[in-house]
């Protein structure tokens, strides 16, 4: 009866509108109140426990990188640097979309910023160049959802806490995934380049090329000093992020001075209602987390699918749709605190390293970035390209069957995945 009561609150707070974070809270205390038998005190303490993380500080550090990166002028100098790179290839201006979403994801580990900070400069370049605003719009919010993937990631570092595993291994298990994405996506964009003819740029000159690497070369060191630290052993991932808003905001401050004293109150705001938002919702989950493992519904939930079938393939491939449903309407770190516990028991069960489903459940709800009705990447790329939803959707459907390619590739090639962890010392768990 309690999951009836859970099922039916969660539902009944989704479809009114409730803010994700208020629903995960707001749920479990419907069924603490019918019960009656826990004391409210626990939300309070739960919500505290939930945060109470040294490693979760990574987050907001990461999140403040990001804002230092899109309030200055590195963005514009990166995508600079890729004009070089592959502006001379027919549909230049959406490959380089795609490849400086990849070196942008080695800095900040988040999609939101990728798609604000990378869109409203490329959106509308591509529609001065003659590109379709649709497809503009959905190639910026494709190539954001590499920014989760590759490391540093945001989503990373939540599944490593809930699931105690090595998030250092988790950002190299991140590697080939999140190039493989990039890759799928600039296929989708040669074809449609070709095939709708839009244009390509013209190739650079020698001392062009050296001045666009020079002017960015200080911003592509910054992915270099965060993984090369954390493969070394300088510095933890949270130390990363710290490290990584100091070198932000001395490149942009003092080196390149995009950004001056004025700015940082805004910027340190901005960083602090993102982050706000991302912890309350990191808290209150972890209440609704707590309720489902206090009524080991995970395991009557591991116990019912078993009872159909141990076939690994058939299993990866219904919690695979799961999880693409869930994506679609649910915000991706709530996601991940209420079904990490819910489903890892059941991948250890049936022999999947916990490292490998953490790559699956993560490519899983990136791709709901990009799906109504809560793709909050969508939106801002429709916000940004002034397009309504339903345009875009139709744009937007061939890059993430390339998304969904991925995924199926990293579900069931599972040595691919582990391949780079285990050369740097990950011993898998499940073998």
């Amino acid at each position: 009866m309690l999951v009836v009561i859970l099922l039916i609150s969660f539902s009944i707070f989704l479809i009114i509108g409730v803010p994700i974070a208020f629903v995960l809270g707001l749920t479990p205390l419907v069924a603490f109140l019918y019960t009656g038998e826990t004391p409210l005190m626990l939300v309070a303490q739960r919500i505290f426990t939930g945060m109470d993380n040294p490693v979760l500080m990574a987050i907001p550090f990461f999140i403040l990188a990001g804002n230092i990166m899109s309030a200055g002028g590195l963005t514009q100098r990166l995508v600079t640097f890729c004009k070089v790179l592959v502006g001379p290839v027919r549909g230049g201006l959406a490959h380089i979309n795609v490849v400086i979403s990849m070196i942008f994801a080695g800095i900040t580990g988040a999609a939101v910023a990728d798609t604000s900070a990378i869109g409203s400069i490329l959106i509308p370049a591509m529609e001065r160049e003659g590109y379709d605003v649709d497809f503009s719009s959905a190639v910026t919010a494709t190539s954001s959802t590499i920014g989760p993937v590759i490391p540093p990631s945001i989503p990373f570092i939540i599944y490593g806490v809930l699931g105690e595993i090595s998030i250092r291994s988790l950002f190299l298990a991140g590697l080939i995934p999140g190039v493989l994405l990039g890759l799928f996506q600039m296929g989708v964009v040669a074809y449609y380049a070709r095939k709708r003819n839009y244009p390509k740029g013209s190739l650079p000159s020698a001392r062009e090329a050296l001045r666009a690497i020079f002017d960015a070369g200080l911003v592509l060191m910054m992915p270099i000093i965060i993984l090369g630290g954390i493969l070394s052993g300088v510095f933890t991932p949270t130390e990363s992020a710290c490290i990584a808003v100091f070198y932000a905001f001395a490149i942009s401050f003092v080196v390149y001075r995009d950004i001056g004293l004025r700015d940082l109150p805004r910027i340190i705001i901005n960083t602090g209602v993102t982050s706000g938002l991302v912890m309350l919702v990191i808290g209150t989950a972890n209440i609704f987390s707590w309720l489902l493992a206090s009524e080991e519904i995970p395991q009557h939930i591991c116990t019912a699918i078993l009872t159909v079938t141990h076939n690994r393939i058939f299993i990866l491939l219904f919690v695979n749709i799961i999880l693409l449903i869930v994506g679609t309407f649910m915000e991706t770190t709530a996601s991940l605190i209420i079904l990490t516990p819910v489903l890892l028991p059941l991948m250890i069960k049936i022999g999947v390293d916990p490292l490998h489903f953490g790559v699956i459940l993560v490519l899983n709800l990136v791709i709901g970035l990009t799906t109504p009705p809560v793709g909050v990447c969508l939106f801002i790329a429709c916000a940004i390209g002034k397009i309504r939803l339903e345009r875009i959707s139709r744009a937007i459907l061939p890059f993430i069957l390339a998304s969904i390619t991925v995924l199926v590739i990293a579900t069931y090639w599972e040595s691919l995945i582990i391949f780079i962890p285990k050369y740097f010392g990950y011993v898998p768990l499940v073998h």
